[in-house]
């Protein structure tokens, strides 16, 4: 018989504000802030995003990860390698930007479009892979079941439940919804950072009861060996997000959509962007331009 996991403690809880983004359209709350890459490992940034139609426009990107959370609105991705997807609420999108990408996520119909976005590091010896595009559809997510608890799993694992997502940093991301009242315990691997965004209501999580509430971010402790953390719902449900990673340990340089190992290696990224603009990461002749609504 198997001994019970060690309880992670929560580390600390942050309250980020909203503040204004890009334009008056534009509402963003930074979860984690660039910098403190040691400390996030493997996650760099985390984005909650509000905002309507002409806040963005392509741009790109090299190096990285991203995972686009839609929490309510429609959203449009597509990009110069051709793929396009729509993700309705509690969809998803993985996107590899590897060796580069020029992309845009734009709000449908002109709605305001409510995001979480989660950058993650690529290991240096996936940073020059190709790019790709994951959707991860709500309705076809694994979906694990318990006692007033449902979890939805967009990447990684929850106990033998193993998602199909892609990945070239191992990662877990999980929605959880909880029930008032109800308890929801997730296995943690050997030497992941992990931390807990409520979305709506407030839980207790934690070896020592910490109270966290929707608005904001709670960061666990690390442990080197197997964990877990025991999630309770208070008296009006909850919904939040659970992510966990392995630290990649690697040096970090980042500049604007670039996170490279080396100042070098960030100007090369951009000479390669300003010399192949719109076929940037893209090594063989095709027609393929960056247009809204093109075929994947």
């Amino acid at each position: 018989m198997s001994l019970p996991l060690m309880q992670r403690a929560v580390a600390h809880v942050e309250s980020p504000q909203f503040g204004r983004g890009l334009a008056d359209t534009h509402r963003v709350r930074p979860l984690i802030s660039a910098g403190d890459w040691a400390a996030t490992d493997p996650f760099l940034l985390l984005m909650e995003d509000r905002y309507g139609p002409n806040v963005f426009s392509p741009h790109p990107h090299r190096g990285i990860e991203t995972l686009t959370y839609l929490i309510s609105g429609e959203l449009e991705h597509y990009d110069n390698h051709g793929a396009q997807a729509v993700l309705t609420p509690g969809d998803a999108a993985l996107l590899t930007a590897g060796r580069g990408i020029v992309h845009d996520e734009r709000p449908v119909n002109g709605h305001e479009a409510h995001i979480l976005q989660l950058w993650i590091n690529l290991p240096r010896a996936n940073k020059m892979s190709t790019a790709r595009l994951q959707p991860l559809r709500w309705s076809e997510l694994p979906l694990i079941r318990g006692n007033g608890y449902e979890v939805r799993l967009y990447s990684g694992a929850v106990g033998e439940v193993v998602s199909p997502t892609l990945n070239f940093t191992p990662f877990t991301f999980v929605d959880i919804r909880l029930e008032p009242g109800a308890t929801f315990e997730h296995p943690l691997a050997a030497d992941v950072n992990c931390f807990l965004v409520p979305l709506t209501g407030a839980v207790d999580a934690g070896a020592i009861t910490s109270h966290i509430a929707a608005g904001q971010i709670a960061w666990l402790e690390h442990m080197t060996e197997r964990s877990s953390v025991r999630i309770t719902a208070h008296e009006t449900g909850a919904r939040l997000i659970l992510a966990a990673g392995k630290p990649l340990r690697e040096p970090v340089a980042a500049r604007g959509p670039f996170v490279m190992n080396s100042a070098v290696e960030l100007d090369l990224a951009y000479a390669d962007f300003r010399a192949q603009q719109q076929r940037f990461g893209i090594d063989t002749p095709s027609n393929t331009t960056l247009q809204k609504g093109a075929t994947v």
